[in-house]
């Protein structure tokens, strides 16, 4: 009989919102700089537009959708500022290190963060050693999140097929991505940006098979998404639905 090999191979956590509750600091920071620059956003705007993307992204968005014009330093003024608030306020998200040893998968981390600021989140928060050097940020792609571009890197570097991976992710943005790499994908919502149930709503809308709010829970959640996955497949007749569920 041929040897029959564990789903996922591999576990992809984004960084930000998933292993560092670092969103809330770094949308402020960029509300902070935008309105110096002369544009104005609320909290949810904020959220709603530029959660789960890479910098130069958010900085597209800004100039296409509000017309602002931004200096040629704003992007790497931002960067710093984010990154020294990170060095006074950053903290890691609770039950990390417990889900990776509970984990059967190998892991690695893929975000739309520059390089700099993964490792030094990650080193702030002790996670550093969990997952170096197995550490991917969009800044080595072309196209950042909701492309795919991140997490089919993260794939060729772990040597795994697409659907041989679970992603975990925060954002909408983000679970698009998996989607279009063709990764099952998780919901995390325990970081202090999830404030609204409309937040829930648009991550299962956007993929989500499950969110959860413990990353402890995560090993056991793996493990009946692989059950269930097994089941299906013995009953080719039948499809494996997602569970847009909170757990």
């Amino acid at each position: 009989m041929a040897n029959v090999v564990a789903w996922p191979e591999v576990v992809i956590f984004d960084c930000d919102g998933v292993l560092v509750d670092s969103e809330t600091i770094a949308l402020d920071q960029t509300r902070k700089a935008l309105a110096a620059a002369g544009l104005h956003l609320t909290e949810a705007q904020a959220l709603d537009r530029f959660l789960g993307r890479r910098l130069d992204t958010v900085l597209q968005l800004a100039k296409a959708e509000f017309g602002v014009q931004l200096p040629a330093d704003f992007s790497a003024l931002l960067n710093s500022e984010i990154i020294a608030r990170f060095g006074k306020e950053l903290k890691g998200i609770g039950g990390v290190r417990q889900a990776v040893a509970g984990l059967k998968s190998r892991v690695c981390v893929a975000s739309s963060s520059g390089p700099e600021r993964i490792r030094q989140s990650l080193a702030l928060a002790g996670y550093e050693g969990l997952f170096a050097p197995n550490i991917f940020s969009a800044a080595m792609v072309a196209h950042g999140k909701p492309r795919p571009d991140i997490f089919l890197h993260a794939a060729r570097e772990m040597g795994v097929a697409a659907d041989a991976c679970l992603v975990i992710e925060d954002s909408v943005a983000g679970l698009q991505a998996a989607s279009c790499a063709g990764m099952e994908a998780f919901a995390f919502v325990g970081g202090s940006h999830f404030i609204e149930a409309s937040d829930l709503r648009a991550l299962a809308g956007a993929g989500a098979l499950l969110t959860f709010d413990d990353m402890a829970q995560l090993p056991t959640l793996v493990a009946s998404r692989e059950r269930q996955r097994a089941e299906a497949k013995a009953r080719p007749a039948q499809t494996l639905e997602p569970e847009a569920r909170r757990v």
